[in-house]
């Protein structure tokens, strides 16, 4: 399987950044994208809405529904998933996208950012997961994919964030759980984690600024990794912590300086790599 023409992909958070990368992948093989994520009105410094998102996915040449949905409220995932079955006719594919970040210590992580990191982070999959699978145990070639990276249990990965790793750990648990526990329903869980930095909004508000993003790669270098692992058979790609160059490599991509937002530059790795 070459082409995702066709199949419905519900993915949180695409509205913009690597979400919306990914979803407009997807559309370009004529998919039904789901663009699950809270932004309706413009922001003043973050581009992009969930129906700008759908005009461009539909331009794209893949059917587009927007829904607005904090992935923290059950009943509005659940609203969402109820609208794109209707709409579409079920779910092929999730991709846990939407995430929170905050890179500070213990004392200097407040407890409300504490529990929104692990609300929408752990919380939000695990639910997203829960209530699109009936619907993809019915569908072909099932993926759940997880933007999240390999379970490493080395305290560097934990001392300067613990909060922050606890609740992206969350997210790549439920691919260590969940591929075990569906793998008899031919369903495929996965993580899928990039190699280097991406030029998103959190990187260029949390990381650095534009300095940091010319180190970056462009999010398209997930998008790519990403169609790659979802055009995978379901029965035979599972339970896999995937590096997006890897994925990619494996698909015989050999220049990469063309995702790089200065080809020829410095990359940054990802911290979590």
């Amino acid at each position: 399987m070459s082409t995702l023409e066709g199949k419905t992909v519900f993915i949180s958070g695409a509205s913009r950044g690597i979400g919306k990368a990914i979803g407009l992948r997807c559309a370009r093989d004529g998919a039904n994208v789901v663009i699950a994520a809270k932004t309706t009105e413009p922001h003043p410094d973050l581009p992009g809405t969930i129906y700008t998102a759908a005009e461009e996915m539909e331009e794209a040449g893949g059917q587009a529904l927007a829904c607005k949905v904090d992935i923290r409220y059950e009943e509005m995932v659940q609203a969402a998933v109820d609208a794109a079955v209707e709409k579409f006719g079920g779910i092929d594919i999730l991709v846990n996208n939407a995430s929170a970040i905050q890179l500070t210590g213990t004392l200097q992580t407040s407890m409300k950012r504490y529990d929104l990191m692990n609300a929408v982070n752990a919380r939000g999959t695990f639910l997203c997961s829960k209530v699109c699978l009936p619907h993809l145990e019915a569908g072909d070639n099932p993926h759940i994919l997880n933007i999240s990276p390999p379970l490493n249990m080395e305290a560097r990965w934990f001392r300067n964030h613990v909060a922050y790793t606890m609740a992206k750990y969350g997210m790549s648990m439920c691919v260590l759980g969940m591929s075990a526990e569906f793998a008899s329903d031919g369903v495929a869980v996965n993580a899928l984690w990039p190699k280097t930095a991406i030029a998103t909004a959190a990187v260029r508000n949390l990381l650095g600024g534009e300095e940091t993003i010319r180190k970056c790669r462009q999010p398209e270098i997930m998008a790519d990794a990403a169609h790659a692992v979802l055009t995978r058979s379901s029965t035979d790609c599972t339970g896999n912590f995937f590096i997006d160059e890897e994925v990619l490599g494996e698909e015989g991509v050999e220049d990469f300086d063309r995702y790089a937002v200065e080809p020829g530059g410095e990359l940054m790795p990802d911290f979590f790599i």
